[in-house]
Parts: C-alpha cells; sequence; structure tokens
C-alpha cells in the first residue's frame, strides 16, 4: 500500500502572493500626470491665464507620481528652480534643466517642487508652476520658512526625464506601470522559488 500524496498546499501559496502583489502595486504605482492638461507646456493663453496656478490645486500628488511636459524642443524647455528663483524669475543656476520635448520628473520624495520655463521671458508670463507633494502622514517636510516650502539647498533626486513616446493627450492620469510590474515579477519569483525550495 502506497503512501499517500502530501497534500496541496500550491493555491494557498498563490492566493497569498497574489494578496502580497496587489499590495506592492497599490504602494508602488504612480500616476502620470500632464502639465496643465495642455497640448504643450507653454505660456498660458488669455482666455486661462492661471492654468499653471489652478491644475496643481486640484490633485493630490504622491511619491511616484510623474510629470509630463510636453512642448516642442526647438522652442522651450522646463527647469526645476529654488522657490526664490521661482518668485524672481531667475533662470540661472538651475537644479534640473530639461529640453527634449518630452520631458518627465518622477517624484521620489515630499516637499514642495518649483518649476518654470527655461526660455527666457517666459517666466514672467506666468509659464512657471509649484507642486506639493505631501508625505505619507499628510504633512510637508520640515519648512524652511513660514510658506511650508522645501530649504532650497535641499537636494533633489528627480532626475529622470524623457524617453516615453508622445501619445493622445487625455485629461486623466495614465498609470505609469513599467516599474511597478518590473518589481512585482522579481517579487514574485523570488516568492516562487523560496516556496518551491528553490532558493
Amino acid at each position: 500500500m502506497g503512501v499517500p500524496p502530501p497534500p496541496h498546499h500550491h493555491q494557498w501559496w498563490f492566493a497569498i502572493l497574489f494578496l502580497f502583489l496587489l499590495l506592492i502595486e497599490s504602494n508602488v504605482f504612480g500616476y502620470q500626470y500632464q502639465v496643465g492638461n495642455l497640448q504643450a507646456w507653454n505660456i498660458p493663453t488669455s482666455a486661462d491665464p492661471k492654468v499653471y496656478t489652478n491644475w496643481p490645486k486640484k490633485l493630490n500628488f504622491k511619491i511616484g507620481d510623474s510629470l509630463l511636459f510636453l512642448y516642442p524642443p526647438s522652442q522651450d524647455s522646463v527647469i526645476q528652480v529654488t522657490k526664490q528663483s521661482f518668485n524672481s524669475c531667475n533662470l540661472k543656476d538651475p537644479i534640473l534643466f530639461m529640453n527634449n520635448g518630452n520631458s518627465l520628473f518622477n517624484i521620489t520624495s515630499p516637499g514642495v517642487f518649483y518649476f518654470t520655463s527655461g526660455v527666457s521671458g517666459h517666466c514672467e508670463k506666468s509659464q512657471k508652476i509649484q507642486i506639493a507633494v505631501l508625505s505619507a502622514d499628510g504633512s510637508l517636510p520640515p519648512a524652511s520658512g513660514p510658506s511650508g516650502a522645501l530649504a532650497d539647498s535641499a537636494p533633489s533626486y528627480q532626475n529622470a526625464f524623457g524617453g516615453i513616446p508622445s501619445g493622445p493627450s487625455s485629461s486623466s492620469p495614465i498609470a505609469t506601470i513599467e516599474g511597478s510590474m518590473l518589481m512585482a515579477v522579481a517579487i514574485g519569483v523570488v516568492i516562487c522559488g523560496l516556496v518551491g525550495g528553490k532558493i
């Protein structure tokens, strides 16, 4: 009389793996926002002169989200600047300079981020935007002053830009899945290997 086969626990482990991956995905997924929901990053029109002031107030930006600036590369650019440079439209010594016409800024930390056109005269015509990203607890990092902004000397590590194809514009955020899918696959492989006793 043979020994009965061991009970199958595969379904149980796959259920746990599925739930774990869902949890990971919910924390990794970000949204890609086309700045201003406009066809292009440019000087605001007389029909909507405060577009870059009003647009961020409607959204709750989170770590993992990204900002997409679309514009003709021969005609414009995007720079990340300090609060002082933002207020005075000083284009010298930007924190980050992007000019490929399809510029992607990844939000990797909480704080207040300031952007303006890198073309002289555009900032003065309100082609600039301020984005506030809250911490997980809903607060901004320690302020450098009464404005609640990050210290101007605070480092910025947002340097991923470009490299994504331009597609049809949309007023709704687009889920960015490349990084999260790779992470999910890697974690899934490791867990399956551990469950199967092969790692």
